[in-house]
């Protein structure tokens, strides 16, 4: 594949570089700035950037915003030494962020998933077909002390309020993240449903409804042994849910 690098640190710059080349893609052009990064999409066409955040003149996020303006935007993977900007990068589409210094496993994968077509692409062909389709992402983004963790949506069970945070349940742990249920529903409402006012789930992964004593319900999970209480405010919705399944 062809591969533009941007990244203002020389050494963070080179060592992408050589990544990359060792694993047999093509390296068309190096960029320091946001705006030579535009510059080189532009002349090159490459399939992916690599493309840090924090740069003089125009950041990355600024710069993702820009590319997806192209009529054949490139794949976006971030590579930062900053964690917080996570949310705002993933709303640009990119396919993958990675703190530095970039684990080479984990980078030939995002540059493996960028052999799909990108999330932009697949906009703008949602775009054609329905003008009011709304953005899709695929991953949610959570904070851990390993850095920033991208969990995809498909393995997700469901989302639960726990405080400040909502706590995500996935098939490899729990993590929270500083979105809100309302948010979730509203972005993913094709995927998911609100079984409490505490609780949304996936419901890829409901295996079924569950009576209880007194009136009362849960909902059981496929792969999981694990229940979510389901309020009778929401009970009608989601039996009517489930028989259109």
């Amino acid at each position: 594949m062809r591969i533009v690098v941007c990244d203002d640190e020389p050494l963070a710059r080179e060592r992408l570089v050589r990544i990359v080349q060792e694993s047999g893609h093509q390296v068309v052009a190096q960029a320091t700035t946001g705006a030579e990064a535009i510059v080189a999409v532009k002349t090159q066409q490459p399939d992916i950037i690599l493309l840090d955040i924090r740069m003089p003149e125009m950041d990355g996020v600024r710069c993702a915003q820009a590319l997806n303006e192209l009529e054949h935007p490139p794949a976006i993977i971030f590579v930062t030494a900053y964690d917080h900007y996570a949310i705002a990068a993933l709303k640009t589409n990119a396919i993958g962020y990675l703190l530095k210094p970039a684990n080479k496993d984990e980078l030939l994968e995002a540059l493996n998933k960028a052999k799909n077509p990108n999330a932009a692409q697949l906009n703008e062909i949602r775009k054609l077909e329905d003008p009011t389709a709304r953005p899709i992402r695929e991953h949610i983004a959570a904070r851990t002390h390993r850095g920033v963790e991208l969990i995809k949506l498909t393995d997700i069970y469901h989302f639960t309020a726990d405080q400040k945070y909502v706590k995500v349940r996935h098939k490899n742990g729990i993590v929270l993240i500083d979105e809100t249920l309302k948010e979730l529903e509203q972005e993913f409402e094709d995927r998911l449903f609100r079984v409490h006012r505490n609780a949304i789930i996936n419901l890829s992964f409901l295996d079924y409804l569950e009576a209880l004593d007194a009136g009362q319900y849960q909902v059981r999970f496929k792969g999981i042994d694990e229940t979510l209480a389901v309020s009778r405010r929401h009970l009608p919705a989601l039996r009517d849910k489930i028989q259109s399944m």
